[in-house]
Parts: structure tokens; C-alpha cells; sequence
């Protein structure tokens, strides 16, 4: 919707963004014909169009203060114009969509060992543990907001962009936990390497942010394949699958796929980002 009503009015954009949404869920459930285990339902396509048209409605008369009011005066006051800004936001925005799967370490990704491994390796002394988990949130955290500091404008206040995100990602990780855990276990994220990781990936990101884009952009690609390797050679952790097993995922089931799958292959789109920014970056540089 607000992508069609920079180029037609607010009624008619919203008309063809419903429709759009119609068409999408009759071709879904028509294709639910031909497999055995789903069933198509009339009552999903008008739960889709309903949801798609208040959506769209929504955005009509919205549509003016997101496109021209505060958040849009905020993106140009913080990032850089053009696409690539707005190709980092969207990868911001699935890091914290990531952080919904509560199997992961604590910003944790690219954890492929369920596709191309059967079992898990053996069991370590916990303070390996603590020491791998603790590197794995270092690296990431700094990557994370490196990356996000890729895209600011020259001057930008880059530090209060970051910690709204890492405390973002905090409040998301401690939701996930939530879904799995009582209430009064909902801070089960925060283990000894959790806060180590926090610690040092905090210092390490507020030193590398005044480093030259360049090396910022290099600096968060080292660090980034550095942590997914190690994700993918950490030793399992008992006490975490312990916890797992109570876990009725239930309705859950179909969207913590989609969390596993957005974290399993979220670092490998950053590298693509963040070799596309090098790439422009000699064709063009900002400083």
C-alpha cells in the first residue's frame, strides 16, 4: 500500500493492494488442492483479504505521517539516501525477527548443523561453554553494530541507534524465552556467557565504530563468519535442551521454522550486504 501511494490516491491504492492480497490467497489455497496433507479453506481467504484490507486501509490513512512524518524525518536525520540504507534496515529488522527463535545462543546465527549434520557432538566442561557462548554474543553484537553504523550519515548519532537496537534484540530474546518458560524464568538468556559477550562485544563495537567505513565494513565481515563458524562448533549445551524438551510448540510449530530459517541464513545475507557496500564504497566513497 505505501509502496503504490506515492503514484496513486490513498482509496485506489488501497482498492489494488487488497485485491493484490485476494489474488495471492486464492492461488495459496487453490494450490493446497493438489497436496494430500492440507486442505483449502474459504474461510482462510476471507481471514487473508479482511486482514490484507485493514492493512490497507490503515496504511491510507496513515500513509502520510509514515511516509513524511517523524520516522521518515528520523532515516534522513540518522542514514545515508538510497537503497542501501534502506537494504540495512531490512536486515536489521529480520536480526530481530531472529531473535524470536528461543533454540539459538543469544544473537546467535547461522546454525546449519540441523541440515548438513545428523547428531550433535559430544559434551564439554561448562567453562568451555561459557567461553564459546560469551565470543559467540561478543562477535555478533559487534558485527551487528558495525553493520548498522554502515549505513549513517556522516555525524549521525550512531550510539543511541545502536542501543535502541541491541536493547530491542533483548526484549525480543526475553519474549522467546517467555513462549517457552514461566514467567519467573523469562531472563534464562542471561548466563554467564550471555553477560560476558554483552560486555565485551559493548567495549569492542563503541571502540571499532570510530574506525573508517571501510575497515568498519571488513572488521564486521571477519566477525560475523568468525561467529557463524563457531556456532556451527559449539558443543551442545545440556541445561538448554533440558528446558527445549517441556516445549509444546503447538501452533508455534510452522513459525519457529520460520525463526530457525531466518537465522540460519540472516549472517550469510549480511556478508552479501556488507560485500555490496565494499563494492560501492570503491566505486564512490563517503569519506
Amino acid at each position: 500500500m505505501l509502496a503504490l501511494q506515492p503514484r496513486l490516491a490513498g482509496g485506489l491504492a488501497a482498492v489494488l493492494a487488497t485485491l493484490s492480497a485476494a489474488a495471492l490467497s486464492l492461488t495459496l489455497e487453490t494450490a493446497q488442492s493438489f497436496l494430500p496433507a492440507r486442505v483449502p479453506s474459504s474461510v482462510d481467504v476471507i481471514a487473508n483479504v479482511a486482514g490484507a484490507a485493514a492493512g490497507a486501509f490503515a496504511a491510507a490513512l496513515l500513509g502520510r505521517w509514515l511516509l513524511g512524518g517523524p520516522l521518515q524525518r528520523l532515516r534522513a536525520h540518522v542514514l545515508i539516501p538510497g537503497a542501501e540504507a534502506d537494504l540495512g534496515l531490512a536486515l536489521l529488522g529480520l536480526w530481530l525477527f531472529a531473535q524470536l527463535n528461543p533454540a539459538t545462543l543469544l544473537f546467535g546465527s547461522g546454525d546449519l548443523r540441523d541440515v548438513f549434520a545428523g547428531a550433535v557432538g559430544a559434551r564439554h566442561e561448562a567453562e568451555l561453554f561459557v567461553s564459546i557462548e560469551a565470543t559467540i554474543t561478543a562477535a555478533n553484537l559487534a558485527a551487528v553494530a558495525l553493520l548498522a553504523s554502515a549505513g549513517a550519515r556522516p555525524g549521525a548519532p550512531v550510539f543511541p541507534v545502536i542501543a535502541v537496537l541491541i536493547t530491542l534484540a533483548l526484549v525480543v530474546k526475553t519474549f522467546a524465552i517467555a513462549i517457552v518458560m514461566r514467567a519467573e524464568s523469562v531472563l534464562a538468556w542471561l548466563t554467564p556467557g550471555a553477560v560476558l559477550g554483552l560486555t565485551a562485544g559493548l567495549s569492542f563495537a563503541l571502540a571499532a565504530i570510530w574506525l573508517p567505513r571501510t575497515a568498519r565494513l571488513a572488521l564486521a565481515a571477519i566477525l560475523l563468519m568468525a561467529a557463524t563458524v563457531l556456532v556451527n562448533l559449539a558443543p551442545p549445551n545440556p541445561y538448554f535442551a533440558a528446558m527445549l524438551k517441556v516445549w509444546q510448540q503447538g501452533h508455534f510449530l510452522n513459525f519457529n521454522g520460520l525463526t530457525w530459517l531466518v537465522s540460519a541464513i540472516w549472517p550469510f545475507a549480511a556478508l552479501g550486504y556488507l560485500v555490496y557496500l565494499a563494492a560501492g564504497q570503491r566505486r564512490k566513497p563517503l569519506r
